[in-house]
């Protein structure tokens, strides 16, 4: 399952880190971060709940950029 979100993120280089960041969370297979759309778009593996895993991956978002969010 893929999905699109809207993401805050302050600069090009906090969003490929970001990127990284969601890749390494448990039930996503793939995310990708467009800088200069603000989105976010997330495959999640088969099984994992949204959810579940969104909040994961905000929590490593906030651990690079402190006032990033996430609408899911």
């Amino acid at each position: 399952m893929k999905k699109t979100y809207k993401i805050e993120v302050d600069c090009a280089n906090c969003a490929n880190r970001m990127e990284d960041a969601a890749k390494k969370i448990e039930g996503v297979a793939d995310a990708s971060v467009n800088f200069m759309m603000l989105k976010m778009k997330v495959t999640f593996a088969d099984g994992a709940d949204p959810a579940e895993v969104m909040p994961r991956v905000l929590a490593a978002c906030r651990d690079i950029e402190p006032d990033c969010a996430i609408e899911f």
